[in-house]
């Protein structure tokens, strides 16, 4: 029975299990995106949170605690530099699962985990800054209406040079 059991054990022993997750999670940092299993990255994702989340704040004490998860110092340094500048005003939730298909081996669930703010066709660039809206709205329309009126008269030049075209 499991009662009390919070995490999935992952069919394998504690020391295996952290290396593992310590692994994955250095993976994920360096290259942005990992596949695995649907059961391993769901356990990653409770894993690489909470070091996100410790890193946005770039203490000696977090680093030497991020480490101890992590055991690799070029891991914890893109940590702490591109991945923390990029989810700094982020509150939570740094990663996604997007479940892909089952594997052809085996016909596991696989699943491709990703840290969301490095993913530019889901957020589509969107990191412009919004612009101030006036209240009035008096100049949007103005720039609307004059650039409708230019089309037009555009227009009707082209059809009046086509018309004098066809009649020479």
């Amino acid at each position: 029975m499991r009662h009390g059991k919070k995490f999935n054990h992952l069919s394998r022993q504690t020391g295996h299990r952290k290396s593992m997750l310590a692994n994955m999670a250095c993976s994920l940092i360096e290259h942005k995106r990992i596949n695995t299993t649907v059961a391993k990255a769901k356990a990653l994702k409770q894993f690489v949170e909470p070091l996100i989340t410790k890193s946005k704040e770039d203490t000696t004490h977090n680093r030497r605690i991020v480490f101890a998860y992590l055991r690799n110092k070029y891991g914890v340094t893109e940590l702490f530099r591109e991945v923390a500048a990029k989810v700094g005003d982020r509150p939570g939730g740094y990663t996604r699962i997007i479940k892909v298909g089952n594997r052809l081996g085996d016909n596991a669930d696989m699943a491709m985990i990703e840290l969301v703010d490095f993913n530019e066709i889901y957020n589509g660039g969107k990191k412009e800054e919004k612009k101030a809206k006036s209240r009035r709205g008096g100049k949007a329309k103005k720039t609307e209406t004059s650039t409708a009126e230019t089309k037009a008269t555009d227009a009707q030049e082209t059809s009046s040079e086509e018309t004098s075209e066809s009649a020479e």
